[in-house]
């Protein structure tokens, strides 16, 4: 009797007295790498314009139309007057077949990656949302009125779909967490430290584990030069000439670092010959600087990543005129370095123009080219050889550029104005 009494107590702890570490493991949520299974990519209808003669709504249908055989698109609206015009530019099959979904929530901006719904999975099959908090890029504070609309976005979605929210009090974008699936997250400290001046890196490292999961935090420096923000002043380009930024981030990692699996990252690069210009020699350093971060740096598992090089577009330069919506904005900034913009009259402008600011869906790659009939043919190799590193690095997918110099020219580009909602499932 005392033997079949142990017996059942061995079973009964087989089945019911599970290891903890492990049932915490299987319920604890984290961010999905890009490269991971996607569910759907989310997009905002864009009503801004940052130059009257780029659509922004051109690019976002091309976006949309390359990655509908890939994957499903929910894209956002504010109100129904917006439905209408969404279900005008979307084509009808699409939204037939529910290939497009339409759904309706607040939002000004359309940065989704920056603050739209950051979703996080786990190993039941369950999701949650992520939820930091948002300033705009640092051009506001937390407290203003339209930073507060955007940074309702994710909880609002998170509700709609009754899901969990994991709040912090960090301020922080989409478009500055770059990971792998296995839990090490590249940050840019230039971008953070921007956003949260009282908390020291330690502190936002403990943060960012706890919020999406990861075990490893690699801190890089900072961004390319062409992404300081805006209110810095202009910044000296090709002959010389001075340029604004465009609303730009400070330095987000998805301008110039990409994890392409677990183990392999893209990394922005400036070939020496080219090397000419002060943006171009200013980005040349700051990669270098990351370069050899990344190089002496281990994944969570210790062991030390490939890094492949991806030349930098050549410097996208444009001129924005009174009226149009950048143009505006940066009529209205203050300005640390003491210069007073010249409002009324035209100003040269730098576009944040970037081949790895690309979105990776299932089996689809989008990436930007810049080439366009009458320009220099050194844009058109240029865009072909950043295209052939990418198809490279990913020879299962298919890589499709599309032109976004409508979006660059408001400081982002592909990458920015989507987000993945990875597909949940049990292992």
């Amino acid at each position: 009797m005392k033997n079949v009494i142990s017996l059942l107590t061995i079973i009964f702890c087989l089945i019911s007295c599970q290891n903890p570490a492990k049932k915490n493991m299987q319920n604890a949520f984290r961010q999905a790498a890009e490269y991971e299974p996607t569910e759907a990519v989310w997009l905002l209808y864009p009503q801004v314009t940052h130059k009257k003669s780029e659509s922004i709504n051109e690019v976002t249908l091309e976006i949309i139309q390359a990655l509908a055989p890939y994957t499903k698109i929910k894209f956002v609206v504010p109100n129904d007057s917006v439905a209408v015009l969404a279900k005008k530019l979307i084509p009808e099959n699409l939204l037939k077949n529910n290939n497009v979904s339409i759904l309706k929530f607040p939002y000004r901006e359309f940065w989704a990656r920056d603050f739209g719904p950051s979703f996080l999975i786990n190993e039941n099959g369950e999701k949650a949302m992520a939820d930091f908090m948002f300033n705009t890029w640092g051009y506001n504070d937390t407290s203003d009125v339209e930073a507060k609309i955007d940074e309702k976005l994710d909880e609002a979605i998170a509700n709609y779909y009754k899901i969990p929210i994991i709040s912090t009090n960090i301020v922080s974008e989409g478009g500055d967490h770059e990971l792998n699936s296995k839990g090490t997250l590249l940050l840019v400290e230039a971008v953070e430290k921007h956003r949260n001046p009282g908390q020291t890196l330690n502190e936002i490292t403990d943060e960012f584990k706890r919020v999406l999961g990861v075990t490893k935090v690699i801190w890089l420096k900072q961004g390319v030069r062409d992404d300081d923000n805006s209110t810095l002043g202009k910044i000296e380009g090709p002959n010389k000439k001075m340029f604004y930024t465009v609303l730009t981030t400070n330095g987000h990692v998805d301008e110039f670092a990409r994890f392409v699996n677990d183990s392999t990252i893209l990394l922005a690069w400036v070939k020496p010959e080219e090397r000419s210009s002060a943006v171009e020699i200013e980005s040349a350093k700051r990669m270098e600087v990351n370069y050899n971060i990344l190089k002496n740096a281990n994944d969570q598992n210790g062991k030390s990543f490939k890094i492949i090089k991806v030349p930098m577009p050549f410097p996208v330069l444009n001129t924005l005129q009174p009226g149009d919506g950048v143009y505006d904005i940066l009529s209205q900034l203050t300005y640390r370095d003491g210069s007073k913009f010249p409002k009324g009259k035209p100003v040269d402008v730098i576009a944040a123009a970037s081949y790895l600011n690309f979105l990776i869906a299932n089996k689809v790659v989008l990436m930007a080219k810049y080439w366009k009939p009458n320009l220099p043919l050194e844009i058109k190799k240029r865009d072909e050889e950043a295209f052939n590193i990418i198809q490279n690095a990913f020879p299962d997918k298919k890589v499709i550029a599309i032109n976004t110099l409508a979006v660059n020219l408001g400081g982002g580009g592909i990458h920015c104005i989507t987000i993945n909602e990875p597909q949940a499932f049990k292992k």
